[in-house]
C-alpha cells in the first residue's frame, strides 16, 4: 500500500547527484520539496529543472545556525500536511590511507556523514513529529564492507548503520519510521569529487608513504574509475528512495543495485578473511603488493558485519 499524503520533503545536498535527483523525482510525484543547496547558484540551477514546488534552502550541515536557520525559513512554509519526510542525502568521500592520512581529513569525513546527519535530523525532529514522518538516511554497501584506502567513507557509513537502527527504535513510539538506502556505485559526481580531492591529499603525502601505498592507490582509482562509469543512475536510486516515503510500511532497509546486494551477501556468509581477499581482488590490487627494492607486502583489512 502507498500513503495518499503529499506532504512536504526536506533534502540535504541537494545541489548534485542524488540528492537532486531525489528533488525532481519528488516534485513530479506532487511533494512539496525543501531542497538543501551549497548556494544561491545552486539552486538557481535545480529551480530551472523543476516546478514551484521546489524550494531551495542553503544551508551546510557541518554547520548548526545554518540548519536551525534553515528549520525557521521551512517551518511556515509547510503544506497542511506538514513535514512528512526527511531526507540525509549530503556526504563527501575521502580516501587514503589511514597509517598517513592526516586526521583533520578524517574528522572532516566524519563531521560531513556522521555528526552533520545527526545535527540535521535533531533539528528536524519536532516538525517531523507532528506529523508522524520519515526519516531517510542514504548508506552504502560501503556500510557492511570495509576495503583499503576507503577506511574513512566506510567509517562514515558503518557509523550510519548504526545510527539508523538506534534512531529508528527510539522514535517508534512516536511513529516516525527511519530507514536507510544502501546503495552501490553510483554515476555521480561525488566520485570524480573523491578522486581529485584524494591526488591533492597523495601530493601532499611524504615519499615514504607513496612508495608502500602507490600498488594499492592506482589499482582502487582505476577501478573506481570503471565502476563509476558502469553505476547505476541517480534517477534509479532516487525511485527507490521515494518507495521508502511512499510506502505505508517502509523497509528498515532498503538495497540498491545488484552489486550493492550481492557485497551484502557476502559480508554476511563468507569467513573475514576470504572476503579480504576477494575484495582486494575486485578493486583490482594485486595479492603481494611488492616494493622496488624490498619484499615489503600489503594488505588490507575488512570488517565482516
Amino acid at each position: 500500500m502507498k500513503r495518499s499524503i503529499k506532504g512536504s520533503i526536506a533534502i540535504s545536498g541537494a545541489s548534485s547527484g542524488i540528492g537532486e535527483a531525489c528533488a525532481i523525482y519528488l516534485d513530479q510525484l506532487g511533494y512539496q520539496v525543501f531542497a538543501g543547496v551549497r548556494n544561491k547558484v545552486d539552486g538557481e540551477t535545480l529551480k530551472r529543472k523543476t516546478l514551484d514546488r521546489v524550494i531551495p534552502i542553503i544551508f551546510d550541515v557541518t554547520d548548526r545556525m545554518s540548519i536551525e536557520m534553515a528549520v525557521e525559513t521551512i517551518q511556515p512554509l509547510l503544506n497542511v500536511h506538514g513535514l512528512t519526510g526527511l531526507i540525509n542525502n549530503a556526504g563527501i568521500v575521502t580516501t587514503g590511507p589511514l597509517e598517513f592520512l592526516p586526521i583533520d581529513e578524517l574528522r572532516k569525513q566524519l563531521e560531513v556523514n556522521v555528526l552533520g546527519q545527526i545535527s540535521v535530523t535533531q533539528a528536524f525532529l519536532p516538525l517531523l513529529r507532528k506529523s508522524e514522518g520519515r526519516i531517510i538516511n542514504i548508506g552504502s554497501d560501503y556500510g557492511r564492507v570495509s576495503g583499503p584506502l576507503l577506511g574513512p567513507y566506510c567509517a562514515s557509513k558503518f557509523a550510519m548503520e548504526a545510527l539508523t537502527d538506534a534512531l529508528r527504535m527510539e522514535l517508534k513510539p512516536w511513529a516516525i519510521d527511519v530507514s536507510i538506502i544502501e546503495i552501490g556505485t553510483v554515476r555521480t559526481p561525488i566520485w570524480n569529487k573523491s578522486i581529485d580531492q584524494v591526488n591533492k591529499i597523495w601530493e601532499k603525502f611524504p615519499e615514504q608513504a607513496k612508495q608502500l601505498y602507490s600498488p594499492i592507490f592506482e589499482a582502487v582509482k582505476e577501478t573506481a574509475g570503471k565502476l563509476e562509469k558502469n553505476g547505476l543512475s541517480t534517477d534509479a536510486v532516487a525511485k527507490v528512495i521515494a518507495r521508502a516515503i511512499i510506502e505505508e510500511k517502509p523497509k528498515n532497509r532498503y538495497i540498491v543495485g545488484l552489486d550493492a546486494k550481492t557485497n551484502i551477501l557476502l559480508s554476511k556468509i563468507l569467513p573475514s578473511k576470504v572476503l579480504d581477499r576477494l575484495v582486494m581482488w575486485y578493486l583490482g590490487i594485486p595479492k603481494n603488493a611488492s616494493i622496488t627494492g624490498e619484499q615489503s607486502y600489503i594488505t588490507g583489512q575488512i570488517s565482516n558485519d
